[in-house]
């Protein structure tokens, strides 16, 4: 038993059989709250017992200066704070009260790193979690639950391998699906996470952001796209209980000096430096589409002048998530990946003026139109927007992998390939033309259609009809009305027989 090593998909089923405890009693959008702050915990406790026994054999019973060295780890995990404290008070009356306060304890020992994670979830919830009786009952299924041995996370059982940053995503990625229309809020499906990344292509020493960053998924998907750990990550969210989800996934990902800022990206960005935007080598983000009320009244006093272009309309922000992203790229070397509703390539008004305005400037460098259904809470399909702010060529890239050929179709979803995605990038990199695929539109064609980027003005996946037969058609036609007058023949004999 001590050799045994859970996979990963034992420990993904472990973890979403865990969500047993709340189905049906709290709302997927709230518990996965529950399930995500727990998992964090263990992890926790599961890497710090292993520390301590480590550190046990090599000193001793020296207490003193086993402590002393713990506090050289990563984090600290208080006395009373572990989860196995919590297995051993598991009977206990107050029991959402003592996970509380544990979870206060650590963030109080990991201020800098963790300050404010737990603020947004409350274990000793009735509105959520129940009555006194029920409320322990379900958190007692609940530590049962991840006392389990598939759900051992100490390094020396596990190994070096990300399986638990891994079973983090994939239960986000499950709570996305299952919240509907709220779960793209918070989470970009990791197959459009991986083609950014491989478009943007991060290089070591980069500064990377993610202005809409959600739960993380994207920014760390595009970090993970740079060779060893030499990169910065940075993000702004503005739900607060989003933010925690994006804090803990980057920890667990061993990426906790990412600087993760609680706040409105467009009214009140908070990564500023000497009253500036800070700069980014690579700006990425999958915002809420066509945001209404976003706060085009106090756009025009803008402090950092991030609407000189225009400003959007009231009830669409995408331009302006867009112009922020521009924004925030650093000068002559920043890249931006955007996704994108397709209203955003076509629109007029005060779109299109902004719109005409990027594409003079010489910053727009591909339009990549995605399949439908790809995203979760939405069908509509998605495109992507690269800006480039070290872009030589004035021409514009279009690629249209939007056919059926180009996607896996699923049930609920559908899917990016890997073979979809190489081919995607692949296009890009060589800045080729390819039939019903990809073109490479001059500056005076785009001017022609007016600034429209609508991928089928450029792209043609027209598909001719087949010529007709005619020959065979009419001898089909024949055929058919020699069958129809059989028929009509059996049916004046049958009333006859009824008429007798």
């Amino acid at each position: 038993m001590s050799n045994y090593k859970p996979s990963q998909q034992e420990i993904n089923n472990a973890l979403w059989s865990a969500c047993d405890t709340f189905r049906g009693v709290v709302d997927p959008s709230e518990y996965k709250n529950y399930i995500l702050v727990f998992l964090f915990l263990k992890y926790l406790s599961d890497v710090w017992k292993d520390h301590y026994e480590q550190y046990k054999e090599e000193y001793g019973d020296d207490e003193e200066l086993i402590r002393r060295r713990m506090k050289r780890e990563r984090f600290v995990l208080p006395d009373k704070c572990s989860f196995d404290y919590l297995v051993a008070n598991q009977n206990d009356e107050q029991l959402g009260d003592k996970i509380n306060k544990a979870l206060e304890k650590i963030e109080e020992a990991n201020y800098e790193k963790l300050e404010g994670v737990f603020r947004n979830v409350d274990f000793n919830s009735e509105s959520n979690l129940g009555k006194t009786k029920d409320r322990n009952r379900r958190l007692k299924n609940l530590i049962n639950d991840f006392d389990k041995k598939e759900l051992n996370f100490r390094p020396s059982v596990i190994g070096t391998e990300d399986i638990i940053g891994n079973g983090y995503m994939y239960l986000i990625e499950r709570f996305a699906s299952d919240a509907g229309k709220k779960g793209g809020e918070f989470y970009t499906p990791n197959e459009v996470s991986t083609l950014l990344a491989k478009l943007l292509k991060p290089k070591a020493g980069d500064r990377i952001c993610d202005p809409a960053i959600g739960s993380g998924s994207l920014a760390i998907t595009v970090a993970e796209e740079v060779e060893g750990k030499n990169f910065r990550i940075y993000g702004q969210e503005s739900n607060g209980s989003t933010w925690a989800l994006a804090k803990m996934n980057m920890f667990l990902h061993g990426m906790d000096a990412a600087d993760i800022r609680w706040c409105d990206t467009l009214n009140s960005p908070d990564l500023v430096e000497d009253d500036q935007l800070m700069k980014f080598d690579i700006v990425v983000a999958n915002p809420p589409f066509s945001l209404d009320k976003w706060g085009k009244e106090d756009a025009k006093d803008d402090p950092y002048n991030r609407y000189h272009r225009g400003i959007p309309p009231k009830s669409r922000a995408d331009y302006a998530f867009i112009q922020h992203m521009i924004e925030t790229a650093k000068d002559k070397k920043g890249k931006v990946g955007v996704i994108v509703p397709h209203g955003v390539l076509f629109r007029s008004g005060a779109e299109g003026r902004i719109r005409e305005a990027l594409i003079k400037e010489n910053l727009l460098e591909a339009v990549i139109g995605l399949p439908e259904n790809l995203f979760f809470g939405t069908g509509i399909p998605a495109a992507i927007l690269i800006f480039n702010k070290a872009k030589e060529k004035e021409n514009v890239l279009f690629i249209d992998a939007s056919g059926e050929d180009h996607f896996e179709k699923g049930t609920r979803q559908n899917k990016l390939r890997k073979e979809d995605i190489e081919k995607i990038v692949s296009a890009y990199e060589a800045w080729e033309e390819k039939d019903k695929f990809s073109y490479v539109a001059l500056p005076a064609e785009i001017k022609e259609n007016d600034y429209n980027l609508n991928i089928p003005r450029y792209v043609d996946t027209f598909e001719p009809e087949a010529e007709v037969d005619i020959n065979k058609t009419q001898k089909e036609i024949r055929e058919l009305e020699a069958e129809l007058d059989d028929v009509k023949s059996e049916m004046t004999e049958l009333l006859k027989e009824l008429n007798i």
